[in-house]
């Protein structure tokens, strides 16, 4: 396939469009929302608490490789998600929370903001509404090389003013490079069905969401197609009335389990079942063999509700739990079937891999921070480039939950923990966080210390520092936004 094509120039450099493409696969992104690494039970790994029943993930993962130190960079939705599509990092991007409405743009001096963190030590960067639209995204940078882009589903990298998680009519996927968006909540509650009735056994209900990526796989073209599902599914609230899936469980578990358990489990089976009718239509479309697929969760799970062990932590901080997620990548003839790869990755590495993957040459490389793993896809080995880092400055729960919240955080607590301004770094199979508050350091040995359960800061000070270092060194790079001591306080 030959393309005359230009070079995209931006922020974060440049990709290279050759005159002369090899051939190019489909590419699928199956992203869903707040899945627990543990929440599919076959996953290698996983714990196997998880009772879903998820029979077109488990083909996904028989046919293809289960990367199981897989990350997203942040431990919630928006940041990640901008991270993903631009190949940059939420510090660099300085987009570390979640977007709201056009009414939480404040600046540091706002005393509204200021007013949030009343008797905390430090106060938190403002939130960032929007994706900017000078970044490049990955969807722009596959259109530039002749691919035909569409996205459904969730978006959530820019403020809507009237609809929590709404599209932007001016940050939107289509001023973003996706040639095809459609915006939908599917059968989530958040379409305003909260409950089904009248389902019968063996039946599920009809995703719009699932509809609308049909027909993007259905549609004929002579391009190469990128297409991103990005699901609501499992995000709370879960969905009520599967009644035959959550009695199913409910008779085949060896412990009592809670409505809440029944519930959720059923919402896993249920996304399962749109993953197998999104496979379905791309088999019967005759482009299953020339399609990488990637399935992958956004963040770690909620700690109510997922499962996690034996990683710590969940969903809102950077213990493993929070942010290591399963991924599965699936590329008939090209990746082996049923193979696992232990190698860290991290979802800014989708954006440099895709580029070469579609053929695109990418150079001045510095400003993005993943790098391709196209030759893991390969069964070879790379070196990490750069280490893996995580930013969240942020205290969590907001506001008076905070104080509300668990103070330590534990393995399936089941309960939202406090969470302090934190970043971390893994380099091999050690890992650091540090807390700006309270300018403290822990160390971890994730190939002995899955865990995360024995610091070895204090044991081993020079390796600690080292890392530290290295840690604050990304920030500054990335241009970070640190936070601000709270002159308002009095806390020590």
């Amino acid at each position: 396939m030959t393309f005359c094509l230009g070079t995209i120039f931006g922020a974060e450099g440049k990709v290279v469009f050759p005159q002369d493409s090899p051939e190019q696969p489909n590419i699928l992104l199956i992203y869903v929302d707040d899945l627990g690494y543990g929440d599919i039970a076959s996953f290698p790994g996983a714990s196997g608490k998880s009772i879903a029943e998820t029979p077109n993930i488990d083909l996904l993962i028989k046919s293809g490789m289960s990367f199981t130190n897989a990350y997203s960079s942040a431990p919630l939705c928006s940041p990640a998600r901008a991270a993903l599509l631009t190949g940059k990092s939420p510090a660099r991007l300085n987009f570390e929370f979640v977007t709201k409405f056009k009414e939480d743009s404040l600046d540091w001096e706002d005393e509204r903001w200021i007013a949030l963190f009343k008797n905390k030590k430090l106060i938190s960067p403002p939130i960032t509404l929007n994706l900017p639209l000078d970044e490049i995204t990955v969807a722009e940078g596959l259109k530039g090389l002749g691919y035909d882009t569409g996205i459904v589903g969730k978006w959530h990298v820019a403020s809507h003013n009237k609809v929590y998680k709404g599209w932007s009519l001016t940050h939107g996927p289509a001023q973003q490079g996706f040639d095809t968006a459609k915006e939908t909540f599917g059968s989530h509650p958040y379409s305003g069905t909260k409950s089904l009735t009248e389902l019968k056994e063996g039946q599920y209900p009809e995703d719009l969401l699932t509809t609308e990526a049909v027909k993007f796989i259905e549609k004929k073209r002579e391009s190469p197609f990128f297409l991103m599902v990005s699901h609501y599914f499992v995000h709370t609230p879960h969905l009520k009335g599967l009644e035959w899936i959550e009695k199913k469980y409910k008779a085949k578990a060896k412990r009592n389990l809670s409505e809440e358990e029944l519930r959720y489990a059923a919402n896993i089976e249920l996304l399962d079942h749109y993953v197998g009718q999104v496979m379905e239509a791309l088999d019967k479309s005759g482009q299953r063999e020339n399609t990488l697929v990637i399935f992958t969760s956004d963040n770690g799970g909620h700690p109510r509700y997922a499962s996690h062990a034996p990683y710590r932590g969940s969903k809102w901080n950077l213990y493993e739990a929070g942010i290591r997620i399963p991924m599965l990548v699936s590329w008939p003839g090209k990746v082996t079937a049923n193979s696992i790869s232990a190698s860290p990755v991290i979802q800014t590495d989708f954006w440099p891999t895709f580029m070469e993957i579609g053929g695109g040459k990418m150079v001045n490389m510095e400003k993005l921070d993943g790098q391709s793993i196209l030759p893991l896809l390969a069964g070879k080995n790379i070196a990490r480039e750069k280490p893996l880092f995580w930013y969240f400055p942020y205290y969590h729960p907001e506001g008076k939950k905070y104080d509300e919240a668990l103070e330590d955080i534990g393995v399936e607590d089941g309960k939202t923990s406090q969470t302090r301004p934190q970043a971390a770094i893994r380099k091999g199979k050690m890992k650091l966080i540090y807390f700006f508050d309270r300018d403290q350091m822990e160390l971890y040995d994730l190939e002995n210390d899955s865990g995360e359960s024995i610091d070895l800061s204090k044991a081993r000070p020079w390796e600690a520092n080292r890392m530290k270092e290295a840690l604050l060194d990304r920030l500054y790079v990335s241009n970070a936004r640190f936070p601000r001591i709270n002159t308002q306080t009095n806390l020590k």
